[in-house]
């Protein structure tokens, strides 16, 4: 006999699949986006069910921060999110609670809620979170928890706390997500080999430059991967760019190692609404650094499609 919860999952099943697979309208225009200079559309054509995997929503008006400080930012709700979309052509998505809403995930779990079942969601939580709460936040999207720690005196959680709380979202298949110092990154090697959970690493783990692929943090993480539970977010910041737009000739070099080297363990993320960049990127540019970072179409068909179908439970296009 079919209960109601088995129906109301198959519903959102094929609800999800619907979804993703119909492309957003006005895709590929030119578009003015809060927090992205340039108006241009992007270049490169996304796939269809192509996911921008990190992301952060803003919305003071219904959802106050609980931390203030330079890293919140104006204009950045959903309503300014699509407009991102429109202009790159994203379908997917992946929401990320930034810095300033601690462990308070409301504005992300409302965020999924309004963006649809293309979305999902990184959290941000403490060891005191309980059972039942990881589960909520389960059932309304959320597939993996973040620690931000590239500021200390800004971190809401700290390193001693990854272990454990990596043991308890293993088992909702979760995976930690480490915004981790390239120093600290090659420090804690031996932690990341402890943790029984998937990691994903983002803005490439940071690699500093002018070093650039010389640093030790590109061999640690690209051990981690080579074990098969790795990934690797391929998205700029300001802090691992020294070349800047439009090449990015640095970080470029960076993400073109990574995605020879295990395409099947990378995603993209547009970073947007970029925190902590005063000078806002042209995020048509950004997406279109994917047609140098991984030149074959096929592979970053992997990387903006297949991958986060995989690492974030999005249902699988036809």
């Amino acid at each position: 006999m079919t209960t109601r919860r088995t129906f109301i999952k198959t519903a959102y099943a094929v609800a999800i699949t619907s979804t993703a697979s119909r492309p957003s309208v006005g895709v590929g225009q030119a578009q003015q986006v809060p927090n992205s200079s340039g108006t241009e559309a992007a270049k490169l054509k996304a796939p269809p069910g192509a996911c921008d995997c990190h992301h952060h929503i803003y919305d003071a008006a219904r959802f106050p921060p609980l931390k203030t400080g330079g890293t919140f930012t104006p204009n950045a709700r959903v309503a300014e999110y699509r407009l991102l979309q429109r202009r790159i052509g994203t379908t997917r998505n992946v929401v990320v609670t930034p810095l300033p809403y601690v462990t308070d995930n409301r504005v992300t779990l409302d965020a999924i809620a309004q963006l649809g079942n293309a979305a999902r969601g990184v959290a941000v939580i403490h060891p005191a979170t309980t059972d039942a709460e990881l589960k909520v936040l389960a059932d309304r999207g959320i597939r993996g928890i973040r620690f931000s720690l590239t500021v200390p005196e800004d971190a809401v959680t700290s390193i001693d706390m990854i272990e454990s709380l990596s043991k308890r979202v293993d088992a909702l298949g979760w995976h930690v997500q480490l915004n981790v110092p390239a120093d600290q990154i090659v420090a804690a090697e031996g932690l990341w080999n402890r943790l029984p959970s998937v990691m994903v690493f983002d803005h490439m783990g940071h690699v500093p430059q002018p070093v650039g692929l010389r640093h030790p943090v590109f061999g640690v993480i690209r051990r981690l991967v080579d074990k098969g539970r790795t990934w690797v977010k391929l998205s700029v910041t300001g802090d691992n760019t020294a070349d800047g737009p439009p090449g990015y000739a640095d970080i470029t070099r960076v993400a073109q190692a990574y995605a020879r080297a295990a395409p099947e363990r990378m995603v993209w993320g547009s970073n947007w609404p970029h925190p902590t960049e005063a000078k806002k990127p042209d995020d048509a540019i950004l997406f279109d650094l994917l047609s140098n970072w991984a030149p074959d179409e096929a592979t970053r068909n992997r990387i903006l499609v297949q991958n986060p179908e995989e690492l974030y439970g999005f249902p699988k296009l036809a």
